[in-house]
């Protein structure tokens, strides 16, 4: 036990508990060494029959527990900043489920307390960069075969929201995931941002805009669109397409089991994102895990997390006006030079 990587999972909420279970039962070389959450019940479950846990409701008290050496961090948005600070004060590597900070100047501030240490801390959890499909689209992107990519449309959908989603939830929260694809799949900043808003399904509660449609633009020309229909009633659906100068590549269409049976034949619906990106979620963790072990961090970083949170206020800000809103990043600091990494 003493050779693996002693993991504290701030959030025993759905990620988190996957997240531990995926620690305990699929990733090698780390161990779960601590639980933290508010509700002392909900972590005490989280960590049952874990040998060598300590359960906590504070956070900052988690990361000091004996055979501490790196933090996950699956808790609500809000509490990120706090943990991502404190991870950073003990010099911790951290994997932060997004969004990193849900805000553009507390994401900007822990950009800042990142550059202070001198050296990389933080991966952020846009486990898409990690799905079989569309690392292959990025390749296929990457390779140039294509031509130039001219548009993206992309497809967010999800059976039901969970009490308490508002309207610009279905922007900051599910659509965050597509501006962190877009970003890496074409290796460009997004740089303003449109919401249109068709007449609500009947299926979503009252007062919520569902479905939107948003539409970014590049930096190089290019457009994103995404339809984000967050109580469609029957599964789980995320579809990307790249239309390019010489071609088209569309992915997630095939990520699915067609059952044949008595003349009939049915192809499952993934009912959840656990579901649907449970491999990306599974080589996401290990390879931070792995990296850890090395004394690295890669994948996503905090200027893609602080990037993310900036177009996703932007977003809101045009969903509430009906207007175009302009992206205002801050300048990009040296250690963060690159988009698409």
């Amino acid at each position: 036990m003493g050779d693996l990587l002693g993991v504290a999972v701030l959030g025993a909420g759905h990620m988190g508990a996957d997240h531990i279970r995926r620690l305990d039962r699929v990733v090698s070389g780390a161990r779960v060494a601590a639980v933290a959450d508010p509700d002392p019940d909900r972590a005490e479950q989280a960590a049952a029959g874990l040998a060598g846990v300590t359960v906590h409701t504070d956070p900052v008290a988690a990361l000091d527990a004996p055979g501490v050496a790196a933090v996950l961090i699956a808790s609500p948005g809000p509490a990120h900043e706090e943990a991502l600070l404190a991870a950073f004060a003990r010099r911790l590597p951290v994997l932060c489920e997004k969004p990193m900070v849900p805000d553009s100047a507390g994401a900007l501030r822990v950009v800042e307390a990142e550059a202070r240490v001198g050296r990389r801390l933080a991966q952020i959890g846009f486990m898409r960069r990690y799905d079989t499909e569309y690392r292959r689209l990025k390749a296929l992107l990457d390779g140039g075969g294509l031509g130039r990519p001219l548009m993206l449309h992309c497809t967010h959908r999800n059976v039901s929201s969970p009490a308490g989603f508002t309207s610009a939830m279905l922007v900051n929260s599910s659509v965050s995931h597509e501006i962190d694809a877009a970003r890496w799949l074409l290796g460009q900043e997004l740089t303003a941002v449109t919401v249109l808003r068709p007449t609500p399904s009947p299926g979503a509660p009252e007062g919520l805009l569902d479905p939107q449609f948003v539409l970014f633009e590049t930096e190089r020309g290019a457009l994103v669109d995404v339809e984000v229909f967050v109580n469609c009633g029957f599964g789980y659906q995320v579809r990307c397409e790249a239309v390019c100068e010489a071609g088209s590549a569309r992915i997630g269409d095939g990520h699915t089991m067609v059952v044949t049976t008595a003349g009939t034949a049915r192809e499952e619906v993934a009912q959840d994102y656990l579901v649907r990106f449970a491999d990306a979620y599974d080589r996401e963790v290990q390879a931070w895990v792995d990296a850890a072990r090395r004394g690295e961090v890669t994948g996503p970083d905090v200027w893609d997390g602080y990037a993310a949170s900036a177009v996703a206020e932007a977003g809101v800000r045009a969903l509430e006006t009906g207007r175009r809103v302009a992206v205002d990043l801050a300048p990009r600091p040296e250690p963060y030079a690159s988009v698409g990494r």
